[in-house]
């Protein structure tokens, strides 16, 4: 830095001592002058020394730049393993003094050959490249999205995949084509959110260029999140694997204990082993906002207790909806919290709970551990975790009664002691989030993830629970609550349904109101889940064509091969199968079209309708060709090897 050449050395170089004294003898009004010039110099100078920290690194052969004023922390950085196209590189940032991280920019490129598209945890329906205009992008935090992208290819093969550490803070990761060279160029920005001071810090860099298939890449860096001690999943118990009913979309706030225990009634008979009770118990008001929230008192379901026993006398587990992070402005708790929030939600009628006040976070656990003792409940559905997050003006010190300068710290303190108290009073409680409460840090926290709302819409909540399949590990994936109009053709209806296959199905209809063939289609396919369940859920899980939004998926495990086919595409077999084969038929068409590649011998088959109809029986010779299988839209054909 000494031997920088500034601005100020190419100032002193034009201004001789003759011209400064002539400027320093003038009236005050140079002197101002003067005093900006210097300010501006000043910046100037900052500038030019940013741009000189930049360094260039080696990363699993790629140039990566590192660029940012340091603001006197030293940088370094150190291979960790390498391993057949996968580099993993520890960066670290010290200091004598404690002090606001620097921002930090580290960017590469590599050309576009053969890259369609890119996967992240917010790509969603959009997984093409953007343009460098507008990048594609994806920002992490500890209750927000994953920090990983993974650049794949036309043949599903992984190009680069590329993620950090750091599930705490926020990292914003993109990724982007330039025109002018048809390169694409990747970024990952550090520290781009107010932090609180350090005297040091480190973060893990990974970079995987391995050729196989993207999804097993993504896999991968789960089980790399996983194995850190500090991101070790919740345990999952077996009732967060199995169907559930849920009230949103069938009752919004307007929850009825008597009208919910009929469906309860329904949902055991058809396969649903719990229900989430979902926002609305805890108040009268109906007008979507939370004013009222923050107390947690059951006042539309007062005998909270005997309706849980109710629920459980069925033989069915029992899931309630809270807000944590939410203290409405006309609530008791509001008084009781006076002065420990965030921020004001405007619109919502609530304030934001700032965990880093003991009380604020002893208020949330006590709430929890009073519901669950008192009612005996199995579970919680945890929303609006996302809120817990600094903004531009929060003040990062732990000062004014706060023992937390950081609220990422302070938040993951408040989770990680609740599911240790839940945990030592019910060992299987089960917890939900939703996207994009997702990422690796929240998998120690609950052991559901939930398809984020997309009421009626087929093609989103397939995207999202396959999304999630892909970076969740053994933490149980969820469908969106599953709605359609009760007046929908039976096959148009079974879509909602075989969208989610892989996933642990919630439904949200009256089970009682909607027709009866509605009711035997999900009668059948819950049936078909539950008996294909460890397939489905366990199997080897493949997630071909992401840029075409998952046209089929299949599972296989050594007895069964699932395959689903969502468009018009044929099924290509080879001789490596399981004895038994599903195909489903989740299109609006009665054709499928199987290819073989070689000689696979005879199966005998059955052909049903979405409402577990036999429609055909025989038998197929699989010679090496194609051949052409008429199957029910909605419907399925199970073939077995003949012995």
């Amino acid at each position: 830095m000494k031997n920088t050449f500034t601005v100020t050395n190419i100032f002193l170089s034009v201004f001789s001592k003759n011209h400064l004294s002539f400027i320093l003898s003038k009236n005050k009004i140079r002197t101002i002058v003067i005093f900006c010039l210097t300010i501006v110099i000043s910046g100037l100078n900052c500038i030019l020394l940013a741009q000189d920290t930049s360094k260039k690194h080696i990363i699993n052969s790629y140039e990566v730049e590192i660029k940012g004023d340091l603001n006197g922390f030293d940088l370094s950085l150190e291979s960790k393993k390498t391993k057949n196209g996968l580099e993993v590189v520890t960066l670290k940032l010290d200091r004598d003094s404690s002090a606001q991280p620097p921002q930090l920019e580290l960017k590469w490129s590599l050309p576009s050959q053969d890259i369609v598209g890119h996967w992240s945890t917010r790509s969603g329906l959009t997984k093409n490249i953007l343009p460098d205009w507008w990048p594609s992008n994806v920002t992490s935090s500890m209750a927000k999205n994953a920090p990983v992208i993974s650049l794949f290819g036309s043949n599903d093969q992984n190009r680069l995949t590329f993620a950090v550490s750091d599930a705490l803070n926020t990292a914003k990761l993109t990724t982007s084509i330039r025109e002018e060279d048809g390169y694409i160029y990747n970024h990952i920005f550090l520290f781009t959110t107010k932090h609180k001071a350090v005297s040091h810090y480190e973060i893990e860099l990974y970079f995987d260029n391995r050729k196989q298939p993207y999804y097993q890449s993504l896999k991968e860096v789960s089980d790399w999140w996983a194995s850190k001690k500090e991101y070790t999943p919740a345990y999952v118990p077996e009732h967060a694997r199995l169907p559930m009913y849920s009230t949103w979309y069938s009752y919004h706030q307007k929850v009825n204990p008597i009208a919910l225990l009929k469906e309860c009634k329904k949902a055991k008979e058809m396969g649903f082993e719990s229900i989430i009770i979902d926002d609305g118990w805890q108040t009268l008001d109906s007008k979507r906002g939370y004013a009222y929230t923050g107390d947690w008192i059951p006042e539309r379901i007062p005998e909270m207790k005997k309706f849980v026993e109710d629920v459980h006398a069925l033989d069915m587990k029992f899931l309630l909806w809270y807000a944590l992070p939410l203290v409405g402005e006309k609530s008791e708790a509001y008084k009781k919290l006076d002065g420990k929030f965030l921020r004001y939600w405007d619109g919502q009628g609530a304030y934001e709970l700032d965990p880093r006040y003991p009380e604020s976070r002893k208020h949330v656990i006590e709430i929890c551990i009073k519901a669950l003792k008192e009612w005996n409940l199995d579970g919680f559905k945890l929303d609006f975790i996302g809120r817990w997050v600094a903004r531009k003006h929060t003040v990062l010190e732990a000062i004014d009664g706060r023992d937390y300068a950081s609220v990422n710290e302070a938040a993951d303190k408040l989770m990680t002691d609740l599911i240790s108290e839940l945990t030592k009073i019910k060992p299987d409680i089960m917890i939900e989030f939703r996207q994009p409460y997702i990422g690796p840090l929240m998998r120690k926290y609950g052991n559901i993830f939930r398809a984020g709302d997309c009421p009626n819409s087929v093609l989103d909540n397939r995207v999202k629970t396959t999304d999630l399949r892909l970076l969740s590990g053994n933490t149980a994936v969820h469908s969106d609550m599953i709605m359609w109009h009760y007046e929908e053709q039976v096959e148009i209806a079974a879509f909602q349904l075989l969208s989610v296959l892989y996933s642990v199905p919630q439904i949200s209809v009256r089970l009682e109101d909607i027709p009866k063939d509605h009711q035997a289609m999900i009668q059948f396919y819950l049936n078909y889940w539950t008996e294909n369940q460890k397939t489905l859920l366990d199997g080897n899980f493949e997630a071909p064509f992401p840029l075409n939004h998952y046209p089929s998926l299949t599972s296989t495990d050594d007895e069964k091969k699932i395959i689903t086919l969502y468009s018009d595409q044929f099924i290509s077999l080879k001789n490596d199968l399981p004895p038994k084969i599903d195909i489903i038929n989740a299109k609006n068409s009665s054709t499928v079209i199987i290819q073989t590649m070689e000689n696979l011998g005879n199966y005998v088959y059955n052909v049903y309708n979405c409402l577990g109809e036999i429609k055909a029986t025989g038998e197929l010779n699989f010679a090496k060709n194609t051949q052409s299988i008429s199957v029910p839209v909605s419907g399925l054909i199970s073939l077995e090897r003949k012995k």
